[in-house]
């Protein structure tokens, strides 16, 4: 059975009436953060009398009231600050082993009976782009949208800007779709765009001597790529392509110093993003600009796919990485720390095609306690957990240099490894170097 569709039937509802139409025993799925529906899920807050109200998403980025309910359970596949929170004040949270490619199966498993995502006002012909985020729960969308048994919320607001698709993937929703339609003027997530660190600059100025004229680039968010864009957009070097799970304020700049021709052998002529995250600066640029085009994760994180990108450069961080060339980048100190999202996607891309490289960044050493502590560790404790195998690493990089490991012996990686670590842990690492492997 096919729901009918008409524009008549769909409501058009306050957050409040909205959130009242879930049970007492409910499911509700939500995107990644920027694709928060924030009216919607605050009103959810207002409700006590939850008694088993399982909500699975990722990322939070507002300090939602129904998270700390009696009855409330939120599954995460990406952990952030707020998350940690909940974790640490004995919040029902758990966290859900996954890469973002993996999250659309996951969530049709889970069958969410509402699903709910923010997206941009519906435009004159009914159409409500799907704004900041695309990611892995587009097809759960589609779904539900057919399925009488099921209820899609769609939460509209001016403050998010229309962007767009590609192809048969048009990143957009029509009314007729929609059950429930509430309006708000909710503005998204701002992420700033910080000054970098003495070691960011150090490790960004490592990280440019690999950007190549015509490289596709991939970067994650942070004080590293944020300085990395800033030294392309301001050098001699351009037409670069750009590739990545996650569009940036550093990579608008890109397109805006006239770096970005986007001559990649793959979606020539448009940057390929699945989500968005920065200042509101960057929003208001990607307002209806046709530069920038949203598909599902699952496109976007294919190795094969991003391999097929002329000169692929991934810029990606670790929490630690040991002498074998295992990196920790989710975990810290046996707890979840953030999540795995698209890091061993694009780390693993760069192993299909000699031109093309993976970048892992990250500082040598950080203090725990007023203690100094290496993040170049000679054997990671037992029970720490891994979030990319030796084998998928390329490059490493800290503020004192640059460990290449792309077809190196198990010894010379791990001299390569130590010989970046801070001077305090270096002759230690050197000396396990010269033994490895241990044993």
């Amino acid at each position: 059975m096919v729901k009918a569709r008409f524009a008549a039937m769909t409501e058009r509802l306050t957050p409040e009436q909205a959130a009242a139409l879930l049970h007492p025993a409910d499911i509700l799925g939500i995107p990644l953060g920027p694709g928060h529906p924030g009216g919607f899920l605050h009103a959810l807050g207002a409700r006590s009398d939850w008694e088993d109200l399982l909500i699975t998403g990722a990322l939070l980025t507002d300090f939602y009231e129904v998270f700390a309910k009696p009855g409330v359970r939120f599954l995460s596949g990406f952990y952030g600050p707020l998350e940690r929170l909940m974790r640490d004040q004995g919040g029902a949270i758990e966290f859900v082993p996954a890469d973002f490619r993996r999250f659309g199966p996951a969530l049709e498993r889970i069958n969410p009976r509402v699903v709910a995502t923010a997206a941009a006002p519906p435009d004159a012909d009914g159409w409500c782009s799907l704004s900041l985020h695309a990611g892995a729960t587009v097809a759960e969308l589609s779904r539900a949208a057919v399925d009488p048994g099921r209820i899609l919320v769609v939460e509209v607001s001016p403050g998010f800007p229309t962007t767009l698709g590609l192809g048969e993937h048009r990143h957009r929703i029509h009314v007729d779709q929609i059950d429930v339609l509430v309006e708000t003027d909710r503005e998204p997530f701002v992420i700033g765009d910080p000054e970098p660190t003495e070691d960011e600059q150090a490790i960004a100025a490592f990280v440019d001597d690999f950007v190549l004229d015509g490289a596709t680039i991939q970067t994650g968010i942070g004080g590293v790529p944020s300085t990395v864009a800033s030294l392309l957009a301001a050098g001699d070097k351009g037409d670069f392509g750009i590739h990545s799970e996650m569009f940036t304020t550093g990579l608008m700049k890109l397109h805006q110093a006239g770096k970005v021709t986007n001559n990649k052998g793959i979606y020539d002529g448009v940057s390929i993003t699945t989500f968005a995250g920065g200042t509101r600066e960057l929003y208001d640029w990607l307002d209806g600009n046709r530069e920038v085009r949203f598909l599902p994760v699952h496109l976007v994180n294919s190795p094969e796919l991003i391999s097929k990108n002329r000169r692929m450069i991934s810029i990606n961080g670790a929490l630690a990485v040991d002498l074998a060339g295992q990196a920790v980048a989710d975990t810290l100190a046996g707890a979840q720390f953030s999540g795995i999202g698209g890091h061993e996607d694009f780390v693993a891309a760069s192993g299909l095609e000699l031109e093309d490289r993976s970048l892992i960044c990250l500082k040598s050493s950080t203090i725990v306690d007023g203690v100094r502590v290496s993040r170049i560790a000679g054997q990671f404790a037992a029970g720490t957990i891994v979030t990319t195998p030796r084998h998928q690493l390329d490059v490493v990089i800290t503020e004192y240099g640059v460990a290449e490991l792309r077809g190196r012996t198990v010894r010379e990686r791990a001299r390569a490894l130590a010989a970046i670590a801070h001077p305090d842990f270096r002759a230690g690492l050197l000396a396990q170097a010269e033994v490895w492997p241990p044993g």
